[in-house]
């Protein structure tokens, strides 16, 4: 018994740095897959994005637990996923990983006829693409994992979505780098009364939310990630803007 701990142990991926306070040891848990006859970019999911590869996420997402996707906080964040081929060699693809982004909620007595996304279960149920790359597709539909939150690396600057109508302003935060998961928002506008760094609220996924009119003003963001990394986006946004429309910044978090 000692001897089968052993070899388990050494088949183990070895562990790096992690973030947001983690220490980047390798957490046990368990994946499915979804969508085999869908398009993954046209599942919009709990966090709000639309288009997986127009938000800068590609193919490679899924849907965490309750236990992982705490409420929206992870929305946008990455993992790093291994198939833990020591546990079923059969299934997994031995030394295998995909990096994959938060973009859904998989909700409980989802995941299989025993409730995978259950308290206080850890499941990803990942986008086929994704699975395909860590374990071979058969009946199985469930493998063992092992994971790890990493760096998101994404390409071009972060993207600022405009949501709402009238004076209620709803902001989607995509294509976001660093950690990946924004745990706090400010806003300011152009007038001699919006100039101060307001709070914004989270008001579902990756949707943050002001009560505040801000038509017909420039506007300007500083968002905080889960690593703790602060960036001000200074007038991303021109005064000209309309619910619908979004903004590239030239800044990203590295």
């Amino acid at each position: 018994m000692l001897l089968i701990s052993l070899l388990i142990f050494m088949a183990m991926p070895r562990s790096s740095e992690g973030i947001n306070g983690e220490s980047g040891q390798w957490i046990h848990a368990y994946a499915t897959y979804y969508g085999a006859n869908q398009d993954p970019t046209s599942l919009v999911g709990a966090c709000g994005y639309d288009d997986t590869l127009r938000a800068g996420f590609g193919l490679n997402t899924a849907a965490l637990s309750g236990a992982l996707f705490q409420m929206g906080q992870a929305c946008g964040a990455c993992y790093e996923i291994t198939c833990h081929a020591a546990a079923d060699p059969l299934w997994c693809l031995h030394g295998a990983t995909v990096t994959v982004t938060a973009t859904n909620f998989c909700p409980p007595n989802n995941g299989g006829g025993d409730g995978w996304c259950n308290p206080p279960r850890r499941h990803f149920d990942m986008s086929l693409p994704s699975f395909a790359r860590i374990a071979r597709l058969g009946n199985e539909g469930i493998v063992p994992i092992l994971y790890r939150r990493v760096g998101c690396k994404r390409s071009g600057g972060v993207r600022f979505t405009l949501r709402g109508q009238g004076n209620f302003n709803l902001v989607l935060f995509s294509n976001v780098g660093g950690s990946g998961d924004v745990r706090a928002a400010w806003i300011k506008g152009s007038t001699t009364t919006t100039t101060t760094w307001s709070p914004m609220q989270r008001n579902w996924g990756a949707n943050w939310q002001t009560a505040a009119d801000y038509r017909r003003q420039t506007l300007s963001f500083r968002l905080l990630l889960g690593d703790g990394r602060t960036l001000e986006f200074a007038g991303v946004v021109p005064a000209t803007w309309a619910p619908g429309q979004s903004f590239v910044a030239k800044a990203q978090f590295s």
